[in-house]
């Protein structure tokens, strides 16, 4: 089994349920944030709108120089746009990692700040922790605020205590 066909399942559902999530984010409070440290909601949600196509830019560079960053993405307007985004970047993600080969999942990858080395992995971990993982992180976030803002939580890995699964 190619290495891909061993991960595209579990990005599908992660990405249905992320969708699910992404759609009970209230437009109106999209400059809602818990606290002040906190991102907005709006910030939150596009943030994790945008992390599936981090498969395609993985698979399409050596690295990340974080020192290199231009300026911050925008926040979405809506949340028509928001879920649009959502959709582009996963299906850029998606066809990124359906045509990749295991030479190239196999390829290391490198995150740096500089000359620092935050961390190297293969693509196939790289693909894990900043699409995936991290997706799944921030999603959970969100849930947080939804839930602090009375928006019934879909179900994610089971029933929640708005819906059953």
């Amino acid at each position: 089994m190619a290495l891909r066909d061993a991960l595209l399942p579990e990005l599908e559902r992660e990405l249905a349920t992320t969708r699910r999530v992404l759609e009970r984010a209230p437009e109106a409070h999209f400059d809602w944030r818990p606290h002040a440290k906190s991102m907005t909601l709006g910030h939150l949600a596009t943030h994790i709108a945008q992390l599936p196509g981090h498969c395609a830019f993985v698979l399409g560079g050596a690295g990340l120089d974080l020192a290199m960053r231009g300026e911050a993405p925008r926040t979405a307007g809506s949340s028509q746009e928001l879920l649009a985004m959502f959709d582009a970047a996963a299906a850029k993600g998606w066809a990124a990692l359906s045509a990749a080969s295991d030479e190239a999942l196999g390829q290391l990858w490198t995150m740096r700040n500089g000359a620092k080395i935050i961390f190297q992995l293969p693509r196939l971990g790289a693909i894990r922790m900043l699409a995936m993982s991290h997706m799944i992180h921030h999603r959970g976030q969100l849930s947080v605020y939804l839930r602090l803002n009375d928006v019934a939580l879909p179900s994610i890995y089971g029933p929640s205590a708005d819906e059953s699964a």
